[in-house]
């Protein structure tokens, strides 16, 4: 017997609220420019990367490409995405733990 397996998409299980801000949190508090913009990626896909595409006025294209693993979106997208997706950017001083 067989066993049939299915690539894992972290975009099916963003199915609340709740999971998608402590998903982008996290992504966000790692600070790795690769895992936040992928981790956006999949909040737009949960979300409706058309949905997203037309809020910000960017294609669904652009959106792939910027929002990619190997993506590098502009600050002005950054903040596009944000918004749509209901969020937005703040900064907090480092704890000096951090700043290492």
């Amino acid at each position: 017997m067989t066993v049939e397996t299915k690539a894992f998409d972290v975009a099916d299980v963003l199915n609340s609220e709740d999971r998608i801000a402590a998903y982008l949190e996290e992504a966000f508090e790692d600070g790795d420019p690769v895992l936040i913009s992928t981790a956006l990626g999949a909040v737009a896909r949960a979300r409706s990367i058309g949905v997203v595409a037309k809020q910000t006025g960017l294609t669904r294209e652009t959106l792939y490409r910027a929002l990619s693993p190997d993506g590098n979106p502009t600050l002005s997208t950054l903040t596009a995405v944000t918004k749509a997706l209901g969020f937005h950017l703040s900064i907090r001083p480092l704890r000096p733990s951090e700043r290492t």
